[in-house]
């Protein structure tokens, strides 16, 4: 923590003043509310069960609670019943799995983010072009499968920085690189640097891939962690972007840093001889659980809460095609989603 970052000095005899810094943006993203609300609506629409094929999105709580209203969620098409209705996740699949659900006559519903389809058009215009395509992602990650599987001859997965010298390419004049929509945009410029110091001419994607939401979220964290003792990012273990946001927080300066899925997994160890704690979500975490973690930090002394903001999202994206024309001619609703991650907290901006 820099000197001109910390608090002013307490007066003797006062008590620390505990404050709460809560980033801005945080939580639901526009993809994320997309997925969630078209399970929701398919449930209120077609009746349960539903099917989901992975989780719809990468929180815990998210998926417990579409489950208790009847969403089965399954890891493959084929553990759906023939003739059945499918809902694709917001991580993306690739053409294999449209083609094994459309094998069993599932009725699909995409709930694949926008910005996740861009990718995927992008892994396949390349391909088209003979490119050597340079996925940079996690491997085994649903959304990096998915664009993975739009090319496979051509797609080329790039873990980390680490892994680039082990990257071998047919013309190394014809490569590209792509990328997960949820990294850590600081480890994958350094993963681009080093693939261009070994392929000079190098292509970039002809825009950013990782998402507005993605890198606003680390933006926010950056600007609060150097103030903060410790920072606590609320999100699921599987969470890419989750966890990135731990990382940019303890490279940002962050005394130090946690992920949690609940208020409950706090260690209250944490907060000894912290004034200040930094808190915010993945782009796929709902406002109640952040509400929750501000409660229980109020409960703990942390009673002041002021707000980091960076940026003001207003994106929305409509609803599916197919569940949108389904509404349509029922009569129903099938614009937009109502964005329904955020609630406010009594907060004052910084």
């Amino acid at each position: 923590m820099r000197p001109s970052d910390r608090p002013a000095a307490t007066p003797a005899g006062e008590a620390p003043r505990k404050r709460v810094l809560l980033a801005a943006p945080r939580g639901y993203c526009a993809g994320v509310d997309r997925a969630v609300v078209a399970v929701e609506k398919a449930l209120e629409h077609y009746g349960a069960p539903v099917y989901v094929r992975k989780e719809i999105v990468h929180n815990k709580f998210v998926v417990e609670t579409l489950s208790e209203r009847g969403a089965v969620f399954v890891d493959e098409t084929d553990e759906v019943p023939e003739g059945a209705r499918v809902v694709f996740s917001a991580h993306g699949v690739s053409p294999a799995v449209k083609a094994a659900a459309a094998a069993r006559n599932l009725d699909t519903i995409d709930a694949t983010c926008p910005l996740v389809t861009k990718v995927h058009k992008e892994a396949v215009r390349f391909a088209k072009d003979d490119y050597d395509i340079l996925l940079i992602g996690h491997t085994g990650h649903e959304e990096v499968e998915g664009t993975a599987g739009e090319a496979p001859d051509h797609v080329q997965v790039v873990d980390s920085p680490d892994h680039v010298d082990d990257v071998v390419v047919r013309d190394p004049d014809k490569v590209v690189w792509i990328s997960q929509t949820t990294l850590s945009v600081d480890e994958t410029m350094e993963t681009v640097r080093r693939l261009r110091e070994r392929f000079p001419t190098l292509q970039d994607p002809p825009s950013d891939d990782i998402c507005y939401a993605t890198q606003n979220r680390q933006v926010a964290v950056k600007k609060l962690a150097p103030q903060a003792d410790v920072v606590i990012v609320v999100g699921s273990a599987n969470s890419s972007n989750s966890v990135r946001l731990v990382e940019v927080a303890l490279q940002a300066g962050a005394g130090a840093s946690y992920r949690v899925d609940r208020a409950k997994e706090i260690d209250p160890a944490w907060l000894d001889g912290a004034t200040t704690v930094g808190v915010t979500s993945g782009a796929s975490v709902p406002e109640i659980l952040v509400e929750d973690v501000v409660a229980y930090l109020a409960e703990r002394g942390f009673g002041e809460v002021e707000e980091v903001r960076t940026a003001t999202e207003d994106l929305m994206f409509s609803l599916p095609r197919e569940l949108r024309a389904d509404l349509k001619a029922s009569g129903s609703e099938g614009g937009r989603p109502a964005r329904g991650g955020r609630t406010a907290l009594s907060v004052q901006p910084v």
